[in-house]
């Protein structure tokens, strides 16, 4: 009998300058961006900031369903991908295949790996391989706030 557990992949980090300065799907200037996310919104899903911990709506959901970027809508992650890991922030193990995008990021002195939304270029959080016991040992942190959920039995949202 074959192992159907997920198979862990490495990242792959996008790095440079320019990188998520074209390519997107969704491409609107900053203005757009402004006029349709919310100052919150705004500084952690273009400014790459950070919601406060333990403070986010969906930190400890267990609704069924799927969780899309708040900004484009795109599908990101199952909510049966979801774990409660303590860190204050949503956490799920895997996202959906080819959402994200990977990115380098030194800032504040350490060395992580930034996840943004693949179809946006939006800011989600991190991703850390320090996700123990899961199906593929890694801890995807993303702020709520980056973040809508579509509920199983809900109507379904644009599909991406």
């Amino acid at each position: 009998m074959e192992d159907s557990s997920p198979t862990p992949r490495p990242p792959k980090l996008a790095r440079g300058p320019n990188v998520g300065a074209m390519g997107y799907q969704v491409d609107k200037t900053d203005e757009e961006w402004r006029a349709e996310l919310s100052p919150e919104e705004y500084a952690v899903l273009r400014k790459a900031g950070t919601e406060p911990a333990f403070q986010g709506e969906y930190t400890d959901t267990e609704t069924t369903g799927i969780y899309r970027c708040k900004a484009c809508q795109a599908k990101l992650f199952e909510s049966d991908t979801k774990f409660h890991s303590g860190c204050g922030w949503p956490s799920f193990y895997q996202p959906i295949t080819d959402t994200i995008e990977y990115i380098e990021d030194t800032s504040y002195g350490m060395k992580r790996v930034e996840v943004r939304c693949a179809n946006c270029g939006s800011h989600l959080g991190h991703v850390f391989p320090d996700g123990y016991g899961t199906p593929t040992g890694d801890r995807y942190c993303i702020n709520s706030i980056s973040l809508t959920l579509e509920p199983k039995d809900a109507p379904a949202a644009q599909d991406s």
